[in-house]
């Protein structure tokens, strides 16, 4: 079952912006310079490689839409799924709208725990 964003209840909508940052590592937009040959020094934006994905989670049986750049999905792939990747991760390593659906997924773990 696919969850839009508008469906999830005002408290989980953290980070809801078109801003250029991956939803799962909270990977942004750096910035440096062009360097030329003659050396001369203009500024740039580096951009992360994002892709809206869907995502299925195992512990909820949703799957979840997110923006997330290409490296955090290999992570997701190699770590063995959204669950298990979200499980792996810390806290301070997510972004905001991971760390819910990381809450979300570790209370329906202990649920069916202890079924």
């Amino acid at each position: 079952m696919f969850v839009p964003l508008k469906a999830l209840a005002k408290e989980e909508q953290v980070g809801v912006t078109m801003s250029r940052m991956c939803e799962l590592t909270g990977k942004g937009v750096m910035s440096g310079n062009n360097v030329s040959h003659a050396n001369n020094k203009t500024r740039r934006k580096f951009l992360p490689n994002l892709c809206r994905v869907t995502l299925m989670s195992e512990a909820t049986g949703m799957s979840y839409r997110l923006r997330v750049s290409a490296a955090a999905l290999r992570s997701v792939e190699h770590r063995g799924g959204l669950d298990a990747f979200l499980l792996k991760s810390g806290e301070r390593d997510l972004s905001p709208r991971a760390r819910l659906l990381r809450k979300e997924i570790i209370k329906k773990t202990a649920e069916q725990a202890a079924a």
